[in-house]
């Protein structure tokens, strides 16, 4: 999956951009205070995706 994709689904999901590291750039679900590191990578594997959107509690893409 590419970076951008993810990044859209996650902040259609109502997820904001916290901070940006330096190889992660770090989402939070302010729902529930949850954060994650998302790495700065253009493609990722789809698990990885999906991982990323279970620990945000969010829907996976499709």
């Amino acid at each position: 999956m590419k970076r951008k994709d993810l990044v859209r689904h996650l902040m259609d999901n109502g997820c904001i951009l916290l901070r940006e590291g330096g190889k992660y750039s770090v989402f939070q679900n302010p729902v529930n205070q949850k954060e994650v590191p998302v790495t700065r990578h253009p493609e990722m594997e789809d698990f990885a995706a999906r991982k990323i959107c279970k620990q945000l509690d969010i829907p996976v893409p499709n």
